[in-house]
């Protein structure tokens, strides 16, 4: 077994109930990661009406599209799911055909009753208001992407809650035993390198769509990263044991 230096503590000196400690954490993180991915799939994905999700929808979700309205990227990206397919061309039509009020009582209104009301009432100022004419209208502008604003709230959101996530999942990650240590360090390192690439490219792409590339990559390195760690520290937890002593002099570099 390999020799490491004393300062460092490895899995499998813990005791049992801090290896169940870290495991259950790691089921935690990676289960909530995972939705977190489904989440960004779902709220991204279509935007530029095809299917599955591309830079392109990267891109119209932060710098909009002038092909289509905010109405219509919502219902084509992450509300497709929430009405019927037919409900859902009638919306797109009738605001390609100009917003004509009397088919808006007829025909849209009691479409958004049904449908949306319960979340888009106007009550949270953070979601979009469906409840009439004026502010359906205001909707059926042309998408400009997330204002400045929402990206500020987003992006502090991210930043806090990522490092978070990141400081925990390397805490555990740094009791185990990966070489060279230059390669340790990097990989702990790298999603919070990651986090700041990928905010600061959701606002390069408001004024520069192709940017969108960055973003992807933001969220890659990330990934790569937290299944890295997640996949090492949980198969070091059980199934790894290593030989610890300390020589005399050694550096303390782990």
């Amino acid at each position: 077994m390999p020799q490491v230096h004393r300062m460092f503590f490895h899995y499998s000196e813990f005791p049992l109930s801090m290896r169940t400690l870290f495991t259950g954490t790691l089921l935690v993180l990676g289960l909530a990661y995972l939705f977190a991915m489904v989440h960004l799939y779902n709220s991204h994905s279509g935007r530029d009406g095809s299917p599955g999700m591309s830079v392109d929808d990267i891109a119209i979700a932060y710098s909009g599209s002038d092909d289509a309205t905010k109405l219509e990227a919502a219902l084509l990206g992450p509300m497709s799911g929430m009405l019927p397919t037919d409900e859902r061309g009638d919306i797109v039509g009738w605001v390609r055909r100009g917003l004509d009020e009397k088919e808006y009582d007829n025909r849209i209104k009691p479409i958004f009753d049904k449908r949306c009301l319960s979340c888009h009432d106007g009550s949270n100022p953070h979601i979009p208001n469906v409840d009439g004419y004026e502010e359906v209208a205001k909707l059926a502008e042309v998408d400009t992407g997330m204002d400045v604003f929402t990206l500020i709230r987003v992006s502090h959101i991210h930043l806090f809650g990522i490092t978070f996530i990141f400081f925990i999942m390397g805490l555990i990650f740094s009791h185990a035993f990966v070489r060279p240590v230059w390669f340790k360090s990097l990989v702990v390192a790298l999603p919070f390198l990651a986090i700041i690439i990928d905010v600061l490219s959701w606002y390069v792409t408001k004024v520069f769509p192709p940017f969108a590339y960055a973003v992807i990559l933001g969220g890659g390195l990330m990934g790569l990263s937290f299944a890295f760690q997640w996949v090492v520290s949980m198969y070091q937890i059980w199934f790894s044991k290593y030989s610890v002593e300390k020589p005399v002099g050694e550096a303390t570099t782990v």
